[in-house]
């Protein structure tokens, strides 16, 4: 279930969101090849994705942020 909600926040706040969730990201793609040096294809997929959706989740708040 996806449910628009709206929010109101500082830039700092945004920046600050940004940054976790790019450390989040991080954390998926070093899983990801973790996960494919032991041949898991199914976690590589989940650990891409996850880290693809953070990817594009960070640039919608980038480009917020920047306008």
């Amino acid at each position: 279930m996806n449910k628009t909600i709206n929010l109101s926040l500082t830039s700092d706040e945004i920046e600050m969101l940004v940054d976790a969730l790019e450390v989040d990201m991080e954390g998926y793609v070093e899983s990801a090849k973790e996960a494919r040096g032991n041949g898991n294809r199914a976690d590589v997929q989940t650990f891409t994705e996850a880290a693809t959706r953070i990817q594009n989740l960070m640039a919608k708040l980038q480009d917020v942020v920047e306008d």
